[in-house]
C-alpha cells in the first residue's frame, strides 16, 4: 500500500505525483494502463477499523521465499531486511502490499504469513 496526495480528480479519476522512491519500493512502475488496483478512502478518527492503522509508508521491502498451499490457506515466507525485522513480533501485525497481516512465524531476517480465502479473495 501507498499513501499518495491527490493532486487533480473528476467524477472517475484523480491522479498522484509518485516519488522514485515510492517507484522503486512499490509495484507503481509495472502498471499497465486498465490494470485494477486497490483504493482505500482516508480513515476518520471516528471510523471503526479492524487489523491495524496502515500509514501507506514503505519501511522496506521483502522477498517472497517460499510459498505452499496449506487446504484453502497460502502460507508464505517473506524475507525482510534486517534494519526493520527488530520491529516484527510473532502475532505483531505487518503491512505487506497494504493488507493488514498477523505475523505467523518469525525466523531471523523471515517472517511467515497465511492468507485465509477471505484476504485472498478481497
Amino acid at each position: 500500500g501507498v499513501c499518495l496526495t491527490v493532486i487533480d480528480f473528476g467524477s472517475n479519476y484523480y491522479s498522484a505525483d509518485l516519488s522514485l522512491e515510492t517507484l522503486k519500493k512499490t509495484g507503481f512502475a509495472n502498471y499497465q494502463v486498465g490494470e485494477k488496483v486497490n483504493l482505500e478512502k482516508a480513515m476518520l478518527p471516528t471510523t471503526r477499523f479492524g487489523g491495524h492503522i496502515v500509514s501507506g509508508h514503505v519501511d522496506g521491502v521483502g522477498e517472497i521465499v517460499e510459498r505452499n498451499q496449506v487446504g484453502r490457506a497460502i502460507e508464505f515466507w517473506v524475507a525482510m531486511p534486517a534494519e526493520i525485522s527488530k520491529y516484527v513480533a510473532e502475532k505483531g501485525s505487518i503491512t505487506v502490499d497494504g493488507i493488514s497481516l498477523t505475523v505467523n512465524d518469525l525466523r531471523k531476517n523471515a517472517f511467515k504469513l497465511t492468507i485465509v480465502p477471505h484476504t485472498s479473495e478481497e
